[in-house]
């Protein structure tokens, strides 16, 4: 039974978390793919709200195995965390599993992430300061310790002092700060993380394709998005992973040809957090209006995002960086109040038009969006419980957009309930 992953298809927080916990009651295993927990997931069940930062959304399904795979960077104490307020909220928390190729992330990683953005000053990149690419880093320079090294003591003390002599080089030479100590670091990882997370520790690998051959189904569960990727994001601003679906085969260990599925999910508009090109960004009393209707501030940082009109421009680039085969619209609700919608189909530079982002950073940042205006449906959604019930207007914006994008739009979300989806398979 081949995987499915969903993706984001914009700058994050399309709502990956809400369609996975929809498709999740079809899944046996749920894995997070990349990432750390620099993202969040916010679900809504029954009413409860549950902000997710490293446990994939599968978790709230008792029927479930959960796995965070190879690909992500975990800090020990947000994990452990994350676990006991879900264990206080009535979640058993105990069924995850947790790769021991996963990367963690250390106090260093963490004092280098905070004083880099201070001394980038203004071209500072925007980062959540969580050590998520200072980890990333020492992977790639393989000086990165590993969950597994949690399991034995000899090994872990060895690898920190290595990477520590290093980085408080670093760290004092550079940016004047005091040295972090090795014992103090062992302490804290080896006394108290490595007990509690050492029952958790396996082969998600192993348990993946052991699922697949058994024909169970298996859900792929990326953070951020195509347009964050370290890659095919607008870099420098960007996520220090691969968000994008082939991410999901190096971060979980799964092949392509294991793959069938790849759902794209796009809010209705766009918002992006931090720094970084926005060809369709939104300002004042309606940028406002969309923010507060949307609720968009960060997950994890709480921080106010910007708004934009839907870009088809970018949209098609995600079809054919992830070989979407459907896409799921989310948040079509907080346009419910917009007289008149706006879809940017092409952008335009020095007498050139782009119907796909232009390839030099340069051109992107200088770019003008050309829009098509549509009639807003004044309507309340929330309520809408299937295709045929949305309003003419509604359904002739989305049926423009699954026109632009190339791929057809299954499912649209109505509001931030797991029940207020609306399917357009039939429609």
């Amino acid at each position: 039974m081949p995987a499915t992953v969903v993706v984001g298809t914009q700058w994050g927080d399309e709502g990956k978390g809400k369609l996975t916990d929809l498709l999740a009651k079809e899944m046996d295993v749920v894995v997070r793919y990349q990432g750390g927990h620099n993202a969040g997931h916010t679900i809504v069940v029954d009413g409860e709200r549950f902000a997710l930062q490293l446990c994939p959304s599968g978790i709230l399904y008792p029927h479930i195995t959960p796995l965070i795979g190879n690909g992500v960077v975990v800090e020990p104490q947000a994990l452990l965390s994350e676990l006991d307020h879900l264990e206080a909220r009535g979640i058993d928390a105990s069924r995850l599993v947790v790769s021991g190729n996963a990367h963690l992330i250390m106090p260093y990683h963490l004092e280098l992430d905070r004083v880099t953005e201070r001394y980038l000053g203004k071209n500072a990149l925007g980062t959540t300061k969580r050590g998520i690419g200072p980890a990333y880093a020492d992977k790639a320079a393989r000086v990165g310790l590993r969950v597994q090294d949690l399991l034995d003591a000899k090994i872990f003390r060895e690898k920190l002092d290595v990477a520590l002599k290093e980085k408080n080089a670093v760290l004092a030479k550079v940016y004047n700060r005091l040295p972090l100590s090795a014992k103090d670091i062992a302490q804290r990882y080896l006394d108290e993380f490595a007990p509690r997370l050492a029952p958790m520790v396996g082969d998600t690998v192993g348990i993946l394709h052991d699922a697949l051959g058994a024909g169970r189904n298996v859900l792929l569960e990326g953070a951020q998005a195509t347009f964050l990727d370290l890659d095919h994001g607008t870099y420098p601003f960007v996520t220090s992973s691969n968000p994008v679906a082939g991410g999901a085969c190096t971060g979980s260990g799964l092949g392509p040809r294991d793959i069938d599925r790849v759902i794209g999910i796009g809010k209705a508009y766009v918002t992006r957090v931090g720094a970084g090109p926005f060809p369709t960004e939104i300002h004042g009393d309606l940028a406002e209006l969309l923010v507060d209707r949307g609720h968009e501030y960060g997950t994890v940082t709480g921080r106010r995002r910007r708004v934009g009109w839907f870009d088809a421009v970018m949209a098609r680039q995600a079809v054919r960086l992830n070989s979407l085969t459907e896409i799921a619209l989310t948040k079509l609700d907080v346009l419910d109040t917009i007289e008149a919608l706006r879809v940017c189909v092409a952008y335009e530079f020095a007498g050139k038009r782009y119907v796909l982002p232009p390839y030099h950073q340069s051109t992107l940042h200088q770019v003008t969006a050309v829009y098509e205006e549509l009639p807003g449906w004044r309507t309340d959604l929330t309520g809408t419980t299937s295709a045929a019930d949305l309003p003419a207007a509604t359904k002739d914006y989305v049926a423009f957009l699954a026109e632009q994008i190339g791929v057809p739009v299954r499912l649209v979300g109505v509001g931030p309930g797991r029940e207020q989806i609306v399917s357009f398979a039939a429609a």
